[in-house]
């Protein structure tokens, strides 16, 4: 595999993992725009604005773009994160050039009012839809209760009133902010010629106008509080758990990968021998959440709501046993191999290197290899683990419940 890179005058990146042994590939607009670049006043429009980017451009009918992908056999989507919206597709090599001029030209919407009116219907159906899934209704007020005004508290999908009172001038002054050329990065993995890939994108988005647009990174709060949500209709209680983390500019990610998995890989780590195979709780599983300039270790637990408050103490009381021995070198070995695992799986097609090689480029204008990264990983020790452990502290939690017990 090789890595390739050039640059658009009007600041447009453009990178590529090349793969001649697959046969496949992947192409992604990666823009660096997300709920954290947001106002309150337009709550949402990141993740409204992903899904009027299918809706139609000056060239082609909202009709015309899902009927292109389809001809094409693409495997296509687009997702809206706190810090990131991505726009993809993976087909067969023969229609590279097809895929590059069609997702190059939904970058640059229509944004019809017509369109706008009706697609706001459905924004607001995904609302309630993700309201009935207590899982992201737990994670979605633990970030804004442990960054609170830090723009990561932002919700991603809005509100309904923020949704209700948007303008589609709101949304296209949003559009004009935030994707300049140089906040939007081109990235291609797989069997691809990148000389026509580069040829394809600058014949495509040379003519974008380029503009600043700056995020605004402030510290991350150190946040300890609590805050209890009851619903009598749920039959589960559902606890998140957030305490600081490296960013993910910090070579220290590596590490607090690994210890997130020792925590709370779904098999095998320490809150599953402590929770889930006791049937303690049904759910007991801790992720790193590597983000711009911030990050954070989180928890989340499914109990019965007799047990819940017993799963907090028994997480707390691991936490606190992590920070004080630290972890054994089976466990250490063991998530090592794990990520390394995964990270290999996922490498095996294109699609599932498109978000690492994009994402190390949009945070940290690097190219990773696989094999590099794997390395990196691997060389992670226990001294390491220990030190990331004790300088975010595991133990300043801030801690939402959802559920049907008024508290724990």
């Amino acid at each position: 595999m090789e890595f390739k890179h050039a640059k658009l005058d009007n600041g447009l990146n453009v990178v590529a993992e090349v793969n001649p042994a697959a046969a496949s590939l992947a192409v992604g607009f990666f823009a660096r725009t997300g709920s954290r670049d947001e106002t309150p006043e337009v709550s949402g429009v990141s993740h409204f604005l992903e899904h009027m980017v299918f809706k139609g451009t000056p060239r082609r009918s909202p009709a015309a773009v899902n009927l292109e992908f389809d001809e094409m056999g693409a495997r296509y989507n687009a997702s809206t994160s706190y810090e990131s919206t991505i726009y993809y597709g993976e087909v067969l090599p023969e229609f590279q050039s097809r895929l590059v001029d069609l997702l190059s030209d939904i970058m640059r919407p229509s944004l019809r009012q017509e369109d706008f009116d009706v697609e706001k219907n459905v924004i607001l159906e995904e609302i309630a839809l993700y309201e009935d899934q207590p899982k992201f209704r737990t994670y979605d007020n633990l970030m804004s209760e442990f960054f609170g005004e830090h723009p990561l508290g932002n919700r991603i999908l809005g509100t309904p009133e923020s949704i209700r009172a948007m303008k589609r001038d709101d949304m296209q002054a949003y559009f004009d902010r935030r994707y300049s050329p140089g906040n939007v990065t081109a990235v291609g993995v797989g069997s691809l010629d990148f000389d026509a890939f580069v040829a394809d994108v600058r014949r495509a988005c040379s003519a974008w106008t380029p503009f600043g647009a700056e995020r605004d990174t402030p510290p991350t709060p150190r946040r300890q509080s609590k805050r209890d949500i009851r619903d009598e209709k749920l039959v589960r209680q559902h606890v998140g758990l957030m305490s600081p983390a490296p960013p993910v500019q910090d070579d220290a990610r590596f590490a607090a990968q690994v210890l997130g998995t020792i925590l709370g890989d779904e098999t095998g780590s320490r809150l599953y021998y402590a929770l889930v195979e006791p049937a303690i709780a049904d759910e007991a599983v801790t992720m790193y959440d590597p983000l711009d300039h911030a990050g954070g270790f989180i928890t989340f637990v499914s109990a019965d709501p007799d047990n819940a408050a017993r799963a907090v103490e028994i997480v707390e009381a691991e936490y606190r046993r992590f920070m004080d021995e630290g972890p054994t070198n089976a466990e250490l070995d063991a998530a090592k191999n794990k990520i390394a695992t995964g990270a290999t799986l996922r490498g095996e097609v294109p699609m599932g290197r498109l978000g690492a090689v994009g994402m190390d480029w949009v945070y940290r204008g690097e190219y990773v290899p696989l094999r590099e990264q794997i390395e990196r990983m691997l060389a992670v020790t226990r001294g390491d683990v220990m030190a990331v452990a004790g300088e975010y502290d595991l133990r300043a939690m801030t801690r939402v419940s959802l559920g049907p017990r008024e508290s724990l």
